[in-house]
């Protein structure tokens, strides 16, 4: 295994994202997810990346659940800050300092653990300032139930105003191929301030792994099939981008995953992708990228291929587009 940092935490270059061994991607198997999870153990992954919401709680008890016995020797990530209802509708975003203590011991309790490695505001509540939500955070960083802390899809201005009240480890942001907005503002401001970038869905929510030719290959709750990037004419455009990061793969003798994360993992020793997956397959070709170096010519033209803003249609629905970079 290869290793990046956040804080003082020697990561795993590629981290796990868990949250589709609970929701939104069609159906799960928990006996398979855990025999995922424990694979990753054994090939050296030991970071973790899990929320409240993903599953009303139910994958953080998966999390806690199968990595228990290798809890010292893991970095466990989780997230707090959507409210959703006991049937799952989105309520709020919730950044008040009270329902920050509140979140954290639920989540302490569901993941079996009596401390989070790197806990993240999981998106910016606009209504709550943002120096009280990472004050409360604070707390319970000197309280000894949290290590680090961390923001997800803030702007620049939220994440230097969080950093005045306390030191923030890692910004989480979606970051791939086909979603490279943040290296116009975000990226760079992490990098002056000295924090770690951890791309979520750098596969494009699976569909950068060119399997992808229709919704009908998703299962009727999948929740891309309400992802503008995925109805329509958007996805006959995005059917014949992807088809040439395939091509490429294919030359290099790769699959289009494995370059696809070898240039996410190109940009900078301070990017920790977490891509997600429940099968073991998928997770061993993922971290088979680490092994690949990228050839100049090949990034430079992957650049020029696919330039900020070329996917068609937006990353979320309007409802929650509106909920980032605050």
């Amino acid at each position: 295994m290869k290793y990046r940092t956040i804080g003082s935490m020697r990561v795993s270059s590629l981290g796990l994202g868990c949250m589709g061994m609970s929701e939104y991607y069609g159906s799960q198997s928990e006996e398979e997810s855990i025999s995922t999870l424990h694979h990753a153990v054994h090939l050296g992954v030991n970071l973790f990346d899990t929320a409240d919401q993903y599953g009303l709680g139910a994958n953080e008890e998966l999390v806690g659940r199968a990595l228990a016995p290798y809890r010292k020797e893991l970095y466990l990530a989780t997230k707090f800050g959507y409210v959703r209802s006991e049937k799952g509708e989105f309520i709020e975003i919730n950044g008040r300092p009270d329902y920050v203590k509140k979140a954290c011991d639920a989540s302490l309790k569901r993941l079996g653990t009596d401390y989070i490695d790197l806990y993240y505001l999981h998106r910016v509540d606009p209504r709550v300032p943002i120096e009280e939500t990472v004050g409360a955070m604070k707390e319970l960083v000197e309280e000894g139930k949290v290590r680090y802390i961390g923001l997800s899809e803030a702007s620049p201005e939220t994440i230097r105003r969080a950093g005045r009240i306390h030191p923030i480890a890692a910004l989480q942001s979606e970051y791939s191929l086909w979603s490279r907005e943040a290296e116009e503002h975000v990226l760079p401001a992490c990098r002056e301030l000295g924090i770690s970038f951890v791309p979520y869905s750098p596969l494009g929510r699976g569909f950068l792994t060119g399997k992808m030719t229709s919704t009908d290959q998703l299962d009727a709750d999948d929740y891309r099939r309400r992802t503008p990037r995925f109805q329509g004419d958007n996805l006959a455009v995005n059917i014949r981008l992807v088809q040439k990061l395939t091509d490429i793969a294919r030359e290099m003798n790769m699959t289009a995953p494995q370059l696809a994360l070898a240039w996410v993992l190109a940009n900078g020793d301070d990017l920790i992708p977490i891509p997600g997956t429940k099968k073991k397959h998928y997770l061993e070709e993922n971290l088979a990228a680490l092994d690949i170096t990228l050839p100049e010519e090949v990034k430079a033209q992957l650049d020029e291929m696919f330039p900020i803003g070329t996917a068609a249609g937006e990353r979320y629905p309007h409802h929650m587009m509106t909920l980032l970079d605050e």
